[in-house]
């Protein structure tokens, strides 16, 4: 029988733009955001059993340097890369060892030090990850470089073209994001622009203007896992949150069905939400507030109708109504989400379950959802997986 698993505390770094805080290294931003969970839960270094630490460039084992700032206690460290949902999946991970009794107490982290500028290839003498991705989506639309920008404008022109969403859409999601920012210290951006501005603001890829794509950042995010009888041992029920419901699901053959929205994941987006409200009986109406992977607008677009908030082809009207932001139906990314808040790829996940754990227990402070009984967290890599997190209030 899988065992309650917990969210006993959570920490993170201010993201950053890539080499704004000169000598700040993955170690130091491990080091904070580790010991600000650490702090949170209010236990001891010593009592963590196993940590899982992820992120997307950098050498091997650089999972056992950065915890290494923690302690030295031996334990096993585990080395996590899945692309942009490398935090959510060393989450994942962490609450696999603690729901199947392997721990009592398990760490995730995740952290990354990136370059300025577009996501590039660090190999180039082999088989490129995305290249069947890239090669599908190119005999359906025009290629462009760098493919992000490319894959995800694709996925939006589609639904433009089928469902008559507009670029003022797609803009009124950067809009929201920043708007939502402003409010977070720990956002890498944190001005509010008009809908003018988003619009006005360079285009990358018709119909994704710059302020409505994710940057590159660093940063690190925790959060420390535990079982009941750990909860219970060490008083921490107060402030405990529980994962009810968690998948990961990766690409499956319709994802090269023909369609853009195939291609950047909307299958493996709605397969793992479906195992998620199946496991913990809820659904999108139970929620109050989302974190979700808007990398670019076009994806948080597609993920209102991946994720069941709206059908399919619907999601224009939940922006129309406002039912995304403070006042409507969903918060979703209150925190500013990867386009305002940054995009560190390691720590993403990371961030997006800090953010959802602060929401839960009351203490998001001016970001503050009213009366949050439950929250959703999504977060996906192309390559690809998702996953997929729902969380409640503890039952004291």
């Amino acid at each position: 029988m899988p065992r309650k698993t917990y969210v006993i505390g959570v920490g993170m770094t201010k993201f950053e733009k890539p080499g704004a805080i000169e000598g700040w290294d993955y170690p130091d931003m491990a080091r904070e955001s580790g010991t600000k969970a650490l702090a949170d839960a209010g236990i001891d270094y010593r009592e963590i059993q196993e940590a899982y630490v992820g992120y997307v460039y950098g050498e091997s084992t650089s999972g056992q340097r950065a915890v290494y700032e923690l302690g030295l206690t031996g334990i096993p460290i585990v080395n996590v890369n899945n692309n942009c949902s490398t935090g959510s999946t060393a989450l994942y991970l962490a609450a696999r060892a603690v729901r199947s009794g392997l721990a009592e107490c398990a760490l995730a982290l995740g952290f990354e030090k990136m370059q300025p500028g577009s996501l590039g290839s660090t190999y180039d003498d082999r088989e490129q990850p995305m290249a069947k991705h890239f090669l599908a989506l190119a005999e359906i639309s025009e290629v462009l470089f760098p493919p992000a920008p490319w894959m995800f404008g694709a996925a939006g022109r589609e639904h433009m073209q089928q469902y008559g969403s507009t670029a003022e859409h797609f803009a009124k999601i950067g809009y929201k994001n920043h708007k939502h920012s402003v409010n977070n210290p720990y956002a890498q951006f944190q001005d509010e622009y008009s809908l003018d501005d988003i619009l006005a603001s360079r285009m990358i890829y018709d119909p994704l203007t710059k302020l409505q794509c994710s940057p590159t950042s660093d940063g690190s995010g925790a959060a420390i896992l535990a079982s009941e009888d750990f909860v219970d041992k060490h008083g921490l029920a107060d402030q405990a949150v529980e994962i009810v419901g968690q998948a990961m699901t990766t690409d499956f053959e319709n994802s090269f069905d023909g369609s853009c929205k195939a291609l950047i994941g909307y299958h493996m987006n709605v397969a793992a939400a479906q195992q998620v409200y199946d496991q913990s009986g809820l659904g999108p109406e139970d929620f109050q507030v989302i974190e979700l992977h808007d990398c670019f607008s076009a994806n948080e677009l597609l993920l209102y109708e991946a994720l069941g908030l709206c059908p399919e082809g619907e999601a224009a009207k939940l922006i129309d109504n406002g039912d995304t932001t403070y006042g409507g139906r969903w918060v979703v990314n209150p925190s500013g989400g990867l386009i305002s808040k940054g995009h560190p790829l390691g720590a993403t996940g990371l961030a997006q379950c800090a953010e959802l754990t602060w929401q839960l227990r009351g203490t998001a402070d001016k970001r503050q959802v009213d009366n949050v009984t439950a929250a959703l967290q999504h977060n996906i890599g192309l390559g690809g997986a998702a996953v997929v997190t729902a969380y409640r209030r503890a039952q004291r």
